[in-house]
């Protein structure tokens, strides 16, 4: 069991959607968090409310695309806490369309925010946290990317990237005492990207609330979970079909309403 009190987590996407629960989560915990996010004026509001409840955190606005703002928020955040011992890489952009009509440019943020920003943050913090011979790296993909779905192309491959890179990761510093786990959401109901469009999924493929995502990040990391699927509904034998047969996955995928659902959602 893995105690959350006194540990120093650097926290991304953290200003909107399930960051602001997962933050609370973790300060419940006794944990000293770093929020990170575009929004200066949407992290204050967080910290505000935080700071209300008695505790304490900090905020760093950064723009996760941008290389050297990338480095500056791990520098930023080492001299203010000393040490990184959580790091969660929950910030992501949710570009939906048809892929030929999404500009190279949006395809091209997705990719940074979802996939390379991750690395290059893991990439500077892993070494101290191999040096210091403990530490947690929490992943935060989707169901998309267990089963890529039509409409959210870019979303789904980035996220099945994090995915598969945080598994080999994961086996390549076993050991080491550093742990990695991440965390499947399904459709998040109430915040978020989802929440946007103010639809209902198919009954057969379920949501999860943003509270159910929070505590699926705290148990990962309090129990080293390697991987979490928070979702309504038992998704993973559907996976596991998708695997054994890719034609059968996407036959019910069809069936699911899934499909049509995205379609409608973007317009289509």
């Amino acid at each position: 069991m893995e105690k959350l009190e006194g540990k120093k987590v650097l926290l991304t996407g953290g200003s909107r959607g399930i960051g602001p629960i997962i933050a609370e989560y973790l300060t419940d915990n006794g944990s000293i968090v770093a929020i990170a996010a575009r929004s200066n004026s949407n992290l204050q509001e967080i910290a505000t409310h935080l700071n209300k409840k008695g505790h304490s955190i900090a905020v760093f606005a950064v723009d996760l695309k941008e290389a050297s703002q990338r480095e500056q928020l791990v520098t930023d955040v080492l001299n203010k806490f000393g040490n990184i011992d959580i790091l969660i890489n929950n910030a992501g952009l949710e570009t939906e369309g048809a892929y030929t009509e999404l500009s190279w440019t949006s395809i091209q943020e997705n990719i940074e925010v979802n996939l390379i920003a991750p690395m290059a943050l893991t990439h500077r913090i892993l070494p101290i946290m191999l040096n210091n011979k403990v530490g947690h790296i929490v992943n935060i993909a989707s169901i998309a990317a267990k089963s890529g779905v039509p409409y959210a192309a870019v979303y789904s491959g980035t996220k099945a990237g994090l995915a598969e890179w945080s598994r080999a990761l994961r086996l390549e510093l076993t050991g080491t005492g550093v742990n990695f786990s991440t965390i499947f959401p399904g459709y998040i109901r109430e915040v978020g990207m989802f929440a946007k469009f103010g639809m209902v999924t198919p009954w057969i493929v379920g949501s999860c609330s943003p509270y159910q995502a929070a505590n699926a990040v705290v148990n990962a990391i309090k129990k080293s979970r390697k991987e979490i699927i928070v979702n309504s509904r038992p998704l993973r034998y559907s996976f596991m079909i998708n695997d054994l047969s890719p034609r059968l996955g996407d036959w019910l995928m069809q069936i699911s309403g899934l499909a049509d659902f995205q379609r409608r959602k973007v317009g289509k």
